[in-house]
């Protein structure tokens, strides 16, 4: 029988509005936006500052909240739910990458990735099979016991890509994922996120503000003054990857 959620979308957002007030002053960050992502899409958006580009992360994620509309994920009314039942809900189906890696520095890599599997109540055995599994995944299985200061920027953020997907997700929000990263770090990050999506079919919905990230992911969205004004489908060419290059 086919999935009808697959179908219909894995995030539906449907008339997304948010309002910043401060005092008598009021910004209208998102107007009336509507989205859908498919379930396996890779989809970058793109926008000048200010456009709302980091605002619709936090909004279609649940980290903040909407004045208007309506945010499905995985068939989940996000905020129909209470605070407590969202949280859950975002812990179990998404996973998060940020431009800042917000890595526990007194903790290891693998210790770093176990710890949201440990929070939402996996059991240790199991969380540090699966904090392994990732790491090695994203090529960091001979540096588990390193702490983020005996790693280099590409090192870390690769930690953050495993801690990410640990969980197994549905979807994957990455905020600037390459912001911190040199060019050929920032190349590498995103053959990673490009095999990810391609081979394994992870839903993964990144913002940057760099036409080369943005144009690896096949679906680009443009944002400006919080609407969506570009939706296009590209023919991305896979990068000739580097003999021997090592990662940073």
């Amino acid at each position: 029988m086919e999935d009808m959620n697959a179908d219909q979308g894995l995030l539906v957002a449907t008339g997304v509005r948010k309002i910043y007030r401060t005092g008598s002053v009021e910004v209208t960050a998102l107007l009336d936006l509507d989205l859908v992502v498919r379930r396996g899409e890779m989809v970058a958006v793109m926008g000048p500052s200010g456009s709302g580009k980091t605002t619709l992360l936090n909004c279609l994620s649940g980290l903040d909240d909407i004045d208007a509309g309506r945010v499905e994920v995985d068939g989940h009314d996000l905020f129909a739910m209470s605070d407590a039942a969202r949280t859950e809900h975002r812990a179990h189906t998404m996973g998060f990458i940020f431009q800042a890696f917000n890595l526990i520095p007194v903790f290891s890599a693998v210790e770093n990735v176990e710890l949201p599997l440990l929070l939402v109540g996996t059991q240790p055995r199991e969380a540090r099979r699966r904090a392994l599994e990732m790491l090695d995944r994203v090529g960091l299985g001979h540096r588990v016991e390193h702490r983020p200061s005996e790693m280099s920027g590409g090192e870390q953020q690769r930690v953050t890509i495993a801690r990410a997907l640990a969980g197994r997700p549905a979807i994957v929000w990455a905020d600037e994922p390459t912001g911190n990263l040199d060019s050929a770090m920032a190349d590498q990050v995103m053959d990673l996120l490009c095999e990810l999506n391609q081979d394994e079919g992870q839903t993964i919905v990144l913002v940057t503000h760099d036409s080369a990230v943005g144009g690896r992911a096949p679906r680009l969205i443009r944002m400006r003054d919080g609407q969506l004004v570009d939706d296009v489908r590209q023919t991305v060419t896979a990068r000739a990857p580097v003999p021997d290059a090592p990662w940073g």
